[in-house]
C-alpha cells in the first residue's frame, strides 16, 4: 500500500511540474512583431471578404492566426480611449468590409486617414464575424 501511494505522489509531483513548464513556456512565448514579419498573404477587401462569406470554415484554416496584408478604401475610422480601429471597404462593394484594430503605435497614423483613401495594411486575421477581423493591424502604405 505504501508503494502505490509513494508511486501516485510521485506521478502527481512530475504532472504538476510538467504543467507549470508549459504554462511558464506559454506565458513567456514572445508577441509576434507584425511590422517585422513577412505577410503570409496578400490581398484585397474583395478577395479575403469574398473567401470568408462563400467557405467561411476553408477561409479559417487558410488565414486565421496568420500575418495578412489587405488593400482597400477607409470606409470608416473610430479612435476611443487610445485605440484607434479603420473599417476598410472595397470600391466597388461597400457591403464587403475588414475591420482592422491597429496597434497602439499607429494612433499618429491613423488619426490623419481620410474617408475614401486607398491603403495597404497588415495584421493578423482573428476570424469572420460579419466583418473580416485584423488585430495589431499596421499601415504599410
Amino acid at each position: 500500500m505504501k508503494r502505490i501511494v509513494y508511486i501516485a505522489s510521485i506521478f502527481m509531483l512530475l504532472v504538476i511540474l510538467t504543467a507549470l513548464f508549459v504554462f511558464i513556456k506559454v506565458y513567456n512565448k514572445p508577441h509576434t512583431d507584425v511590422k517585422a514579419s513577412a505577410s503570409d498573404y496578400t490581398v484585397t477587401v474583395e478577395n479575403i471578404a469574398s473567401d470568408f462569406s462563400q467557405n467561411e470554415e476553408e477561409a479559417n484554416r487558410k488565414y486565421l492566426d496568420k500575418i495578412i496584408q489587405v488593400e482597400g478604401v477607409v470606409k470608416h475610422v473610430d479612435i476611443f480611449n487610445g485605440y484607434s480601429t479603420v473599417t476598410l471597404t472595397d470600391s466597388k462593394d461597400i457591403t464587403k468590409t475588414v475591420v482592422c484594430n491597429m496597434a497602439v503605435s499607429e494612433n499618429m497614423k491613423t488619426v490623419a486617414l481620410q474617408e475614401g483613401q486607398k491603403i495597404i495594411v497588415k495584421g493578423i486575421c482573428t476570424g469572420y464575424l460579419m466583418d473580416v477581423m485584423l488585430v495589431k493591424t499596421v499601415i504599410i502604405n
